[in-house]
């Protein structure tokens, strides 16, 4: 509050408007986000671990795991795209002041999430080895009998995942980043320790490496679990009740709310990680050298988004409790806000590592042609992430927590399958367009024609994303 003295007198200068009734404060703002952070860079940190640990066993071991976990991202994805469904609906009540059907929502969303991961588990447990044909196609044997290793063990976690997305999501919708970001510091802590066990100690191949895995995973679906059980207050704020889940009937209208973003990210992220797994098909054609490359790339550039995908959850939360108050200008002000802030961070992020990035990728004991490589796509990723990845996936986050989901969804699937996919194919089979050998490079650098349309996507996707909030079509969509 700003006090002005003149003339012996006080005057209380009173706060503009929005300044008074501002849903957040930059302290709340700070509290969702840095464990979200923290989280990430958890996450990132299993991935790069493993990939490393996978390493040591041979080039034929960490083709095999990052083609799966190329899978593994797809159905991540999916139930990350359901779990947002649940997080919009229930920010928006929690932000309507109405508990009671945010903890609805909850439940709802646990029970679409069991079905759903259930029905996949039994299909790809059951049918691992034609499933792996169909998308991965003729890779060299010993690549292949790795993948199917990793791939079945992997698959039998997929309800612990679902469960774990559904709950964190919903914790973040709230406000409360710290529950999950505790429980990603324990799956860490397993996994990590779990593959050092099995690989160094006990001398195992894949298995050491999927095991602890699926281990940790169970652990910190079962620790959110426990923990929304509670009921615990965050931050003075009361939480949402899932204790009596299973009293609960199916509610159809609720799901269907829930379905209402859920589908079209759904469905986004599903078909735009099929796209990358056919794009890694592709890859593989470049033969192990190139897919090695790709892996050691895809975990740096995992990395170098890191503080921007962690901010992609707060919008949810953040701009989804605006939408849920009823207020437009709030709305638009946090998504400028969340904006400003992931571009700040990812230049802040990035400069020091893009300058590390050859050192980093020696940690892969890969041979300097196949480094070389990697080191080319992580540096086209980082340095095109800089002025653009906010735009391409920060700013679609704030249109599915207003309800406008299914805008994003076509978007991104039009861009995805005609720039990225498309070039791609047309990017290999015409040696980018002649600039490889008229730069005298050797075949194995066409894998990076598939970063260079990567990014033509990103372009695209991010004019017509902008382009969407700032025309407004957003607030006719609603939710609840």
């Amino acid at each position: 509050m700003n006090i002005k003295k003149s003339g012996g007198y006080e005057n209380q200068i009173k706060p503009v408007e929005t300044e008074q009734n501002r849903l957040f404060s930059n302290r709340d703002l700070l509290l969702l986000i840095w464990p979200l952070i923290v989280e990430q860079l958890l996450n990132v940190t299993v991935g790069m671990a493993d990939t490393l640990m996978v390493a040591t066993l041979g080039e034929a071991a960490i083709s095999g795991v990052s083609l799966v976990d190329s899978i593994n991202v797809l159905l991540f994805g999916i139930f990350a795209a359901l779990a947002t469904g649940g997080a919009v609906v229930a920010s928006q009540y929690i932000g309507r002041n109405d508990l009671k059907q945010a903890s609805r929502t909850a439940v709802q969303l646990i029970y679409t999430m069991l079905a759903l991961s259930a029905f996949i588990t039994f299909v790809f447990v059951v049918f691992a080895s034609p499933i792996l044909r169909v998308i991965f196609g003729e890779v060299e044997a010993d690549v292949m009998a790795q993948s199917k290793k990793y791939f079945t063990l992997t698959m039998i976690s997929l309800p612990a995942m679902a469960m774990y997305n559904a709950v964190a999501a919903l914790f973040r919708a709230q406000g409360n980043s710290k529950a999950s970001m505790v429980a990603s510091v324990i799956t860490n802590v397993i996994n990590i320790g779990g593959n050092a066990i099995c690989i160094f100690g006990l001398h195992m191949g894949v298995e050491g490496v999927a095991i602890p895995t699926v281990i940790s995973r169970f652990a910190a679906c079962a620790l959110l679990l426990y923990w929304m059980l509670q009921e615990k207050p965050y931050e003075g704020k009361e939480a949402i009740s899932i204790k009596n889940t299973f009293k609960d009937k199916f509610d159809f209208e609720l799901t269907k709310k829930v379905l209402k973003i859920g589908v079209p990210n759904g469905l986004e992220n599903s078909v735009f990680q099929i796209g990358k797994i056919l794009v890694l098909s592709l890859i593989a054609t470049f033969g192990t050298s190139a897919i090695a490359a790709n892996a050691a790339a895809n975990v740096i550039a995992s990395i170098e988004v890191l503080p921007a995908s962690s901010i992609n959850f707060a919008v949810l939360t953040v701009v989804g409790q605006c939408v849920g108050f009823g207020n437009e200008k709030q709305t638009v002000y946090y998504t400028k806000k969340m904006m400003a802030i992931a571009f700040a961070s990812m230049f802040v992020w990035n400069v020091p590592l893009l300058i590390f990035c050859y050192k980093i990728l020696g940690f892969y004991h890969m041979s300097s042609d196949t480094t070389n490589l990697a080191w080319l796509m992580a540096m086209i990723h980082g340095t095109m992430g800089i002025l653009i990845w906010p735009w391409s996936f920060t700013m679609p986050n704030a249109l599915r927590a207003t309800g406008d989901a299914a805008f994003t969804m076509w978007v991104s699937l039009i861009s995805m399958w005609l720039l990225r996919v498309g070039l791609s194919y047309a990017f290999k089979y015409t040696q980018m367009f002649g600039l490889l050998p008229a730069l005298g490079l050797a075949p194995v650098y066409g894998a990076v024609g598939v970063w260079v349309a990567m990014i033509i996507d990103w372009i695209l996707r991010s004019t017509l994303f902008v382009t969407r909030f700032a025309g407004g079509k957003w607030k006719t969509k609603k939710v609840i």
